[in-house]
């Protein structure tokens, strides 16, 4: 099983494999690696032809393997992809047993004009691959994509940087990569934010201190941002990964309603024709993140916000006053404002 580093050195060489698995909680990384094979291996004029991307969790594998052995389109490669490959979880699912037997025997000998990239998302850190994915291992190349660490993680960072202009010190990255929350998406924005922020002028640690979030904050904002858009299922997968990392109930709970109080009051200023200037000195806010919380509030009514308050507020009484489980007290409560 090759790591994501390993993979990256071939790739710079232009020595492509015919079939990959990728696996592993950072789906950043590995749609990032995937573009990357895309604009090397393909030709740009026929790029969107050739092509061909399928959900991994309806895909039918007879029309994958189809797609993979037409030829490509006046060109010398085709790119096929199968995105969250369900099917290489763990499981006894009939229709995706049957899957992974054919990805099986078409792995033995993958069409030669064709790169077929199927990946699969771990759910949380601890997940490992399955014994699925262990058994491909030893007919393609199988890449483990974890969250970058230490050096590796400073070499991706710096690049982005280098990509909008930037340089930063050496100091200050590690500065950076220490307060980063370890995502590649939030890492991006982060990028983004910050580049933005300073312009033309060098990064310091005060401006890295000033745009940056607390870690525990954008999960909470996640976490709320899915509330808004009704997405239970995640809502609860962020809650869990909150407490893998180790926060309290309590706090969790107390951010939850800090959140849905400034969304009330943003909403509220909002409403009277407040501009965002004047917000962000009002509430005394980041700018980046007073921008997009105001977009957040505009996803819920008035009265939504108000009754998320009071769930909380009954939440906390609930939680001191009674021996119910912790954890599914905020599981409901997260239910009871997403269903209001």
């Amino acid at each position: 099983m090759l790591e994501y580093i390993e993979l990256e050195e071939k790739l710079k060489n232009n020595k492509f494999d015919n079939c990959y698995i990728f696996c592993g909680i950072n789906e950043a990384l590995m749609k990032e690696k995937i573009i990357f094979i895309k604009n090397k291996a393909l030709n740009t004029s026929f790029s969107d032809i050739n092509f061909v991307q399928f959900d991994g969790k309806t895909v039918d594998m007879e029309t994958v393997i189809n797609t993979c052995d037409t030829i490509p389109f006046i060109d010398e490669k085709k790119v096929v992809v199968v995105y969250r490959a369900e099917f290489l979880g763990e499981g006894e699912d009939r229709a995706f047993n049957k899957n992974f037997e054919m990805l099986q025997k078409y792995a033995e000998s993958p069409a030669k004009s064709t790169i077929l990239i199927i990946y699969y998302v771990f759910k949380e850190d601890r997940e490992k691959p399955s014994g699925k994915i262990k058994k491909l291992d030893k007919k393609t190349s199988v890449v483990k994509f974890d969250k970058l660490k230490g050096i590796n993680l400073e070499k991706k960072i710096k690049a982005l940087f280098e990509e909008r202009g930037k340089n930063i010190g050496r100091a200050e990255l590690k500065f950076f990569c220490d307060e980063i929350e370890n995502n590649m998406e939030s890492v991006k924005n982060e990028v983004e934010k910050l580049c933005c922020f300073v312009s033309n002028k060098e990064i310091t640690k005060e401006d890295i201190l000033m745009m940056l979030p607390a870690k525990a904050d954008n999960d909470i904002f996640d976490l709320v941002d899915s509330i808004s858009q009704k997405k239970l299922e995640k809502a609860l997968d962020i809650l869990s990964e909150l407490l893998y990392k180790g926060e309290k109930l309590t706090y969790i709970l107390y951010m939850i309603e800090r959140q849905f109080n400034l969304l009330l009051q943003l909403k509220l200023g909002t409403e009277k024709g407040k501009t965002k200037d004047m917000l962000v000195k009002e509430l005394k806010m980041n700018p980046y993140i007073c921008d997009k919380m105001i977009v957040q509030s505009k996803r819920f009514t008035l009265k939504n916000l108000k009754d998320a308050i009071n769930d909380c507020l009954e939440s906390e009484e609930v939680l001191k006053s009674s021996q119910v489980n912790s954890k599914t007290e905020i599981e409901l409560l997260i239910l009871k404002t997403i269903t209001a």
